[in-house]
């Protein structure tokens, strides 16, 4: 079965920081890349535009044999391994964005992009998205595929039956804060029984993180999770369960997909490859969703990048191919073809990205994605965020699913921080 882009998103999650390229040497065996026309690209199903690749291959045969191969199972640890043992290293290496940080105190195992002119093409891409491929010594070793600028999904219809404002651009400026969202919760709770405005707590709590420009640890390894920025999410998360907006119905369950269909669960924040998840998982209610901005602010989630490693022997090569298959034109191809949404603004205004959406009731919902993914702030991203990160995400999961007491899920999660930042060597 393939994994939508939440499932992929999920896969590269479980992975922990902790372990992040710990076993690598301090650089990579020659004779291991690519040996004299061969070059070798390594992606994820999901990852890339199919028909680009397939292009990039044709496009490039006169001068290389690039042979692209998917690689299943958990993507990150089979790279780092490969990378360590030395062997078979590819000449170009997909980086999911999520693991991104984790690779930056390794730099020297990837080619430095600043040095085959990267920063000439700086311009055409989401600053805040190049920001993140940048490591500690200034060198660049990502270049962008995709973001996942967060929205608001919602049944436009149900919206209008509780009284809410229900066109999208309405529904972007009147519902704006967190607090304007909460109250049409409990409005659309009121006067349509059995519906929530919420799936869940921990989407509020991870956009209104993504919201922020500080994650669980600072640029000095100080684990920060404990600080005013994190509990304000936290606390806004267990507003929500306290105000009765949030469905105890598990996501993805028949159940879920019950409601979705019946309009009791007409309401979604989530990132933008999330709509073909919507679209696989309750193809009846195609025309009924409309697409609106995020209350509180952009946020995203997902995205990542192509790098070459210090195994390639032709990086200038390896150089122009993941430049052109990461061209403006191409990821427009990737969004219409696998939900990869631009990381080049330039597409945002390409006609084959603004036709009317039929399962979105015609709308065009670049118009809401873009201006989105444009708005993202820069944030620092530390190797240790998503280690010290997920107790604090699994307690408030606790507190959601389970109703545990969320003044003791907060201190059994930085209990939790604490001792994880102690074994990676993280000050507190």
């Amino acid at each position: 079965m393939r994994l939508s882009r939440r499932g992929l998103l999920r896969a590269g999650l479980a992975g922990t920081a902790a372990t992040a390229l710990g076993g690598l040497t301090s650089g990579c065996a020659v004779p291991t890349g690519s040996t004299g026309r061969n070059m070798v690209l390594w992606y994820w199903s999901g990852g890339l535009s199919d028909t680009v690749v397939k292009e990039a291959t044709a496009r490039y045969d006169n001068v290389v044999s690039l042979k692209a191969q998917q690689i299943g199972g958990y993507y990150r640890s089979k790279l780092i391994t490969t990378m360590a043992g030395g062997a078979h290293i590819p000449d170009i290496a997909g980086l999911k964005g999520e693991d991104m940080a984790s690779y930056l105190p390794n730099a020297d195992q990837f080619v430095d992009l600043r040095t085959l002119g990267a920063d000439k093409l700086k311009s055409r891409y989401l600053d805040w998205k190049w920001q993140q491929a940048i490591a500690p010594d200034g060198s660049l070793i990502g270049f962008p595929i995709d973001v996942g600028p967060v929205v608001h999904y919602y049944q436009n219809a149900v919206f209008e039956k509780a009284g809410l404002p229900y066109e999208p651009e309405d529904v972007s400026r009147e519902l704006d804060t967190w607090e304007k969202f909460f109250a049409a919760g409990e409005q659309l709770k009121k006067r349509i029984p059995g519906t929530y405005i919420l799936n869940d707590v921990g989407s509020v709590f991870e956009m209104s993180i993504g919201q922020g420009t500080t994650r669980f640890v600072d640029a000095d390894r100080n684990f920060i999770g404990d600080g005013e920025h994190v509990r304000t999410c936290w606390d806004r998360a267990v507003e929500a369960k306290r105000r009765g907006i949030v469905s105890d119905i598990v996501s993805g369950t028949p159940d879920s997909i019950a409601a979705k269909e019946r309009g009791l669960l007409p309401s979604a924040l989530n990132a933008s490859w999330a709509a073909g998840d919507l679209k696989l998982e309750v193809p009846k209610t195609e025309g009924k969703w409309r697409v609106a901005d995020c209350p509180g602010g952009p946020s995203n989630v997902g995205g990542s990048f192509l790098a070459i490693t210090k195994a390639c022997r032709e990086p200038e090569r390896a150089f122009e191919i993941i430049t052109w298959i990461l061209n403006a034109d191409n990821q427009a191809q990737g969004f219409v073809e696998a939900g990869l949404f631009p990381s080049t603004p330039a597409s945002y205004e390409m006609q084959k990205l603004r036709e009317p959406d039929p399962f979105f009731g015609d709308q065009i919902t670049m118009d809401v994605f873009g201006p989105a993914a444009e708005k993202i702030p820069v944030a620092f991203n530390s190797p240790y965020d998503v280690a010290l990160g997920q107790p604090v995400r699994d307690e408030i999961k606790n507190v959601g699913v389970l109703g545990k007491d969320p003044e003791k899920a907060w201190r059994d999660a930085m209990r939790k921080c604490r001792r994880i930042a102690d074994h990676l060597g993280v000050s507190h």
